[in-house]
């Protein structure tokens, strides 16, 4: 963050000075972990379900922090701010907080007038904001692009996914005055969310990478994704940029939504930017051709998965308005490595059996993009493919019929076995039977353990497995069991995030 008085946060964040001195500095970073906090740091105070971030105001102070942000007065140096009114913010905060009493809003609301503060002060300067939105595959962009940006100059993107409404200005606030990027993603669960972290940190750049039935059970309709998810290219300026899936029909359409200049990727002959004679090697990872208005070059991703073919030429197409060169992109595209967890994680045990974490989240593209890669890998080597598949959440109406399908394909994807873990995913099962499964090719049991006992009782060198579902399925304890059976007891690292 550049570094601010508390008397100026205070005056920015409509707060008030409690026992604080005006002219102190916040010159570290803006933490809500006290175990993170570094000299010079200044603390938020977020309440939660379990434990409230006010009670820890002087333990912040103890390790370093200047001051604490806080809803009300704690025994500590503070920038304390006005509740807000009941409404959208408030709902929003209980659903991300957990607390009751709206004061978890009013700290919120505060780090993103912070945060967008900081933000307009640095790109008056050189900084540029980069937003990535989309149904699937926002994580894996958004570390693709900080990757191809790097090399231009400092680079700020968040861990993992950091992308609502806590993550979103936590992030921002890492930029400073040496940075030139800042790389975003922007989650939604619900209409006019990403407008709103637009407005926290307005992008240059915008991506729309698909739009999905991620959360469909929330939005209503494809149709009412796309309408949220355009939120971000109406955010735009007019001297901005919207990066856009031309291969998705309802992304492309969002052209018409925005005021800045659209750039198209995709497979399709009319895009910009564009990937030609796509091939795939025996670990489903893709090699081909990319063509850009500024020249062509080979690009081999070290990904798992043709989806992410569509993902790269995305960032590509942000590396090239910032100053990259096709052949410098090719360069970085083929050397990326994988920053966020549990997500086409691959690992190959000791005895040759390969296990696929996309354990982080599921919605039914990312679930068919899984399970495609899968069938890839062990449809030339004859290796023994194995779906472990979990529940798809907040899909609404539509549940029982996205789960029978997953479970048609992976019959039609000639996939050896199938685990459907609980009964919530059991359509899965009926699916896979009524397209000709039989015998014990597909299986469906209650919980993780009986998963875990399963797969260890059966599995046998060079074996490939996929785990994918929901992250409230929990079934990273699958494949964390399979890799080191001592991980089934330990608890999840829970990350802020993960919403459409």
């Amino acid at each position: 963050m550049i570094v601010l008085s508390l008397a100026e946060i205070a005056d920015v964040v409509g707060g008030r000075l409690h026992r604080a001195d005006p002219g102190a500095q916040v010159t570290g970073t803006v933490e809500f972990d006290t175990r993170k906090l570094t000299p010079g740091g200044l603390f938020v105070a977020l309440p939660g379900e379990k434990v409230d971030g006010h009670d820890f105001a002087a333990q912040a102070v103890a390790a370093g922090a200047v001051a604490v942000l806080a809803a009300r007065e704690v025994d500590a140096p503070a920038i304390v701010v006005p509740p807000l009114p009941a409404g959208e913010a408030h709902e929003r905060s209980v659903a991300l907080t957990g607390d009751k009493d709206g004061s978890g809003a009013a700290v919120l609301a505060a780090l993103a007038k912070l945060a967008r503060f900081v933000v307009q002060r640095l790109a008056e300067g050189t900084l540029t904001v980069v937003g990535v939105t989309g149904s699937s595959g926002k994580t894996s962009t958004k570390d693709v692009i900080a990757q191809l940006l790097e090399p231009l100059g400092p680079t700020v993107a968040p861990p993992g996914s950091f992308n609502n409404e806590l993550g979103h200005p936590w992030t921002a606030l890492r930029a400073d005055a040496g940075t030139k990027h800042l790389v975003l993603e922007l989650s939604a669960r619900g209409p006019g969310h990403i407008a709103h972290l637009a407005e926290i940190a307005p992008p240059k750049i915008g991506v729309v990478l698909n739009v999905g039935s991620a959360h469909v059970g929330e939005f209503g309709s494809r149709e009412g994704i796309a309408k949220t998810k355009g939120e971000l290219v109406e955010a735009l300026p007019a001297d901005g940029v919207a990066v856009l899936n031309l291969d998705d029909p309802l992304v492309a359409a969002m052209a018409s939504r925005t005021k800045a200049r659209v750039v198209f990727v995709g497979e399709s002959p009319s895009a910009q930017v564009r990937a030609e004679n796509i091939t795939l090697d025996d670990e489903a990872r893709p090699s081909f051709r990319l063509i850009t208005p500024a020249g062509e070059a080979d690009v081999e991703l070290p990904l798992h998965g043709e989806h992410h073919v569509g993902n790269a030429l995305s960032a590509a197409a942000v590396a090239l308005e910032l100053g990259s060169t096709p052949a410098d992109i090719a360069a970085r595209l083929s050397g990326l490595e994988r920053r966020s967890a549990r997500r086409m994680e691959v690992v190959t045990r000791p005895d040759g059996v390969t296990i696929l974490n996309d354990s982080f989240n599921a919605n039914p593209e990312s679930m068919r993009a899984g399970l495609k890669a899968l069938a890839a890998m062990t449809r030339e080597t004859g290796r023994r493919s194995w779906a472990v598949l979990g529940v798809m959440g907040e899909l609404g109406a539509d549940a029982v019929n996205a789960h029978d399908e997953i479970g048609r394909l992976v019959v039609r994807l000639n996939i050896a076995k199938l685990v459907v873990i609980g009964p919530e995913a059991a359509a899965m099962h009926q699916g896979a039977h009524q397209e000709g499964s039989w015998g014990e090719e597909s299986t469906l049991v209650p919980d993780v353990e009986a998963a875990v006992a399963l797969l260890h009782d059966q599995l046998r060198p060079g074996d490939v497995v996929l785990v994918k579902a929901s992250k409230a399925a929990g079934l990273w304890r699958v494949a964390e069991a399979l890799l080191d059976p001592r991980e089934t007891d330990n608890s999840e690292n829970r990350s802020n995030g993960g919403d459409a």
